[in-house]
């Protein structure tokens, strides 16, 4: 396999793992694997949470160098799963390069396994379990319900249309906040404070904060301290939103 393909086939693999969810350290290592498993030597692989860098050497001519920028982050982990499958097929030997790519780019192209409506379904049903959880009464996990399928109807729409970062996380958090207090007022739940916690709760960036931790815990320090950055302003935008929403109609 000359080493033009297996650029290709490492850059996709690593691409598709860093946008929808992988850790940093772990894409590394599936380069890594993947090129080594192919003869290439002195490998060497570099992630950042916006960039891959690989580099490796082909016999008789040289060194060979690429990067991308990988700008979209969004959190699919089946398709995380799926590359380390191709990854492990191909370093067993049961795939050849050109298959290896061909189901990579058919990773890419996938839909995913769920569908949008039942996505918001499910994060109006944790809605209203968090509020419920977190010292509601069931009365309190209809409107959690209603504004949470809201805060995650907003939140997806918003990042189809608007580039602006945090801003969808900024926005979805003030209806979905807005939609929680205005149906407390309307009598359709008793723990105003109960349901915002619920609304809230599916907006919270648990995968980018987990992957920092475990990117600091592997000692890869640039891109632990990026993810961090990355939640924790995530986190205050939704916190900036339902404050908003807060202030003007309470």
């Amino acid at each position: 396999m000359n080493a033009d393909r297996m650029m290709d086939i490492c850059l996709l693999a690593g691409e598709i793992m860093l946008t929808y969810g992988a850790e940093t350290y772990r894409v590394e290592e599936t380069l890594e694997r993947m090129a080594k498993s192919a003869d290439f030597k002195n490998v060497h692989s570099f992630v950042t949470t916006t960039g891959i860098f690989l580099s490796f050497e082909e016999e008789g001519k040289g060194d060979v160098m690429q990067m991308i920028r990988v700008d979209d982050r969004m959190q699919d982990l089946n398709k995380v799963t799926l590359v380390n499958q191709v990854s492990r097929e191909f370093v067993n030997g049961e795939v050849s390069g050109n298959q290896a790519l061909e189901k990579l780019k058919e990773i890419s192209k996938a839909p995913p396994n769920y569908s949008t409506l039942l996505l918001h379904f499910s994060s109006g049903v944790a809605g209203g379990a968090f509020s419920y959880i977190f010292g509601g009464n069931i009365y309190d996990t209809i409107p959690a319900f209603i504004a949470g399928f809201v805060a995650s109807w907003g939140i997806v729409t918003l990042q189809e249309y608007t580039n602006v970062k945090f801003f969808a996380e900024f926005m979805s958090a003030f209806l979905g906040g807005t939609v929680a207090i205005l149906l407390v007022l309307l009598g359709l739940g008793e723990n105003l404070d109960q349901v915002i916690i619920g609304t809230l709760m599916p907006l919270v960036p648990g995968i980018p904060l987990t992957n920092a931790v475990r990117d600091l815990m592997s000692g890869d320090l640039i891109a632990g301290v990026a993810r961090g950055a990355e939640a924790v302003i995530t986190a205050l935008s939704i916190a900036t939103g339902i404050a908003l929403a807060i202030a003007l109609f309470l």
